[in-house]
């Protein structure tokens, strides 16, 4: 058993959850949240509103799902990601599980 963390834009919500059907992920749980990302010094001067900062909607997923079904979806992510013409791929973690009742 692993737990799967997914975090994509809102823009791809489909994409991953046809993803985890694809994978045989049926049981899954999704959370709105907001993506942030820090940009550099020189990022920020060039932007109209440096001082303010603002999220990108996102989604985040996770699933506890076997391994061999955590590795078929990684490898449809990694393909996923490549066809994609975006700075915001699909980000996914793996952690083991000890115990689970």
């Amino acid at each position: 058993m692993k737990l799967v963390i997914i975090t994509v834009v809102d823009h791809y919500k489909k994409d991953i959850i046809k993803l985890f059907r694809d994978s045989e992920i049926e049981n899954f749980s999704e959370s709105d949240i907001e993506g942030f990302k820090i940009s550099k010094s020189s990022q920020v001067v060039s932007n109209w509103f440096a001082s303010e900062s603002s999220g990108a909607d996102s989604e985040l997923f996770f699933s506890f799902a076997e391994e061999d079904k955590v590795e078929v979806l990684f490898e449809k992510i990694k393909i996923f990601n490549k066809t994609i013409e975006s700075n915001n791929p699909i980000r996914a973690i793996v952690v083991p599980v000890e115990k689970y009742i």
